[in-house]
């Protein structure tokens, strides 16, 4: 069999995907958390990170009775939407959903809480409402931690595999993304295909590590040379 880059495109396609989402959903919720209080919060910040500690087969198992077709979700993505979830693209695009947003959730959720408030108070008190104090003090001030939670979410989506085969499946050139297909290609005795897939990940996992570490770094500089300048 000849090898395929098929796994690494639906990889990316998937992790792309992912990461879209999730920001649309942790942004807001990140920063509702951060700023509020109210009855029942750490439940709520527990089930929102629950998917962090829970064993993947569990996280899938979840996943497969949420959106399968007997499911609540299932039922009414199909009849709505017309979309199936299970053994789809759309299946593994969930479940690194699922997976990667606890991650960045924690990390925008700090940086937010890390914000002077006394910033914030200076820009309601000149008249700005609570929707533009949030996009452009909190927001900006805060965009260390989002750029670091959105690449810890797109490494995280990349490497998702359990919850992916419960509910996408193994299907090649349609679902098989580089975890699944590197352990498809071991069990298969093709140890050739899957070193090379397991390298393309290793080195890209050390390149956004790396890449993260130096980004932090300067960034501390830069802040460090801000206040000594002031």
């Amino acid at each position: 069999m000849e090898f395929s880059f098929i796994p690494i495109l639906l990889s990316l396609k998937v992790a792309v995907s992912s990461v879209f989402i999730v920001s649309c959903l942790v942004i807001p919720i990140a920063g509702h958390m951060a700023k509020r209080d109210f009855f029942g919060k750490d439940v709520v910040e527990s089930i929102l990170t629950l998917p962090l500690v829970l064993p993947p087969s569990v996280v899938g198992f979840m996943l497969l009775y949420l959106f399968g077709k007997n499911g609540p979700l299932g039922k009414l993505l199909e009849s709505v939407f017309h979309i199936q979830v299970v053994f789809s693209l759309w299946g593994a695009i969930i479940a690194a959903v699922v997976v990667s947003f606890p991650l960045m959730y924690q990390s925008v959720k700090a940086a937010i809480e890390s914000v002077d408030p006394n910033l914030e108070n200076a820009a309601r008190t000149l008249g700005a409402g609570e929707v533009r104090v949030f996009f452009t003090i909190t927001l900006p001030l805060a965009w260390n931690g989002v750029l670091a939670g959105f690449v810890l979410a797109f490494a995280r989506s990349l490497g998702e595999f359990g919850a992916t085969l419960m509910i996408a499946g193994n299907i090649p050139g349609k679902t098989q993304t580089m975890p699944l297909a590197i352990y498809f290609y071991s069990e298969s005795g093709m140890t050739q295909e899957a070193t090379i897939l397991v390298l393309i990940m290793t080195v890209f996992s050390f390149l956004v590590i790396y890449g993260l570490n130096r980004w932090g770094k300067g960034s501390r500089r830069q802040l460090k040379r801000g206040v000594i300048n002031d």
